[in-house]
Formats: C-alpha cells, sequence, structure tokens
C-alpha cells in the first residue's frame, strides 16, 4: 500500500517537533520542580525531596518504561500503593495552604 508523501512529510514534522517539546518540558520541569521541591520541603508541604524524588522516578519508570516484565510491575504496583498516604497528604497540605492563603487575601 503506498502512502501519500505528504502525508508522511507531515507525521514526520509533527514527531519531530513533538519531541522537541517533550524535551523542552522535561528540561523546565527539572529546573523548576528542583527549587520549588527544596521550597515545598521546607514549608512542610512534602515530607522530604528524597522519598519524593523515588516517587517520580517510579512514576516515570511506570509512565515511560512500559513495564512488561510481571514481577517488575507487581513490585511497582505495590510501591506505588505504599506512596498513596504521601500523595494524598501532601496534596491536601498544598490544598489547606492555598485556601489559608485565600482567605487572607479576601
Amino acid at each position: 500500500m503506498s502512502q501519500d508523501p505528504s502525508l508522511v512529510a507531515r507525521l514526520e514534522f509533527l514527531s519531530r517537533v513533538t519531541e522537541k517539546e517533550c524535551n523542552h518540558l522535561l528540561d523546565t520541569d527539572a529546573r523548576l520542580f528542583a527549587v520549588n521541591l527544596d521550597k515545598a520541603e521546607k514549608f512542610g508541604l512534602v515530607e522530604s525531596i528524597e522519598s519524593w524524588m523515588e516517587m517520580r522516578r517510579l512514576r516515570n519508570q511506570m509512565v515511560h518504561e512500559y513495564i512488561e516484565d510481571l514481577v517488575v510491575l507487581a513490585s511497582a504496583l505495590r510501591a506505588g500503593h505504599s506512596f498513596v498516604p504521601a500523595l494524598v497528604a501532601a496534596a491536601r497540605r498544598c490544598v489547606t495552604e492555598t485556601l489559608r492563603i485565600l482567605q487572607r487575601a479576601g
């Protein structure tokens, strides 16, 4: 089956642009997140930078590596499950702090 050359060229272009945007997003996220993470720990929004980075590493592994080994996947899912309380606690602390700031401003 023959493919339309203009369609192929468009898809190749979109693939290149998408990859560049992903790299830009990851670079920006890494720069901003490192600074904000220090502040988040200082203000008590996250319990520790180390555990937060472990959660992010696990998240990235699960999202980007498409784990096929069932033993590795089961281990990752158990680890992810164990992180749920810390994630919920951090999210709730952020909400509480946001509401506190809004009340002071209002």
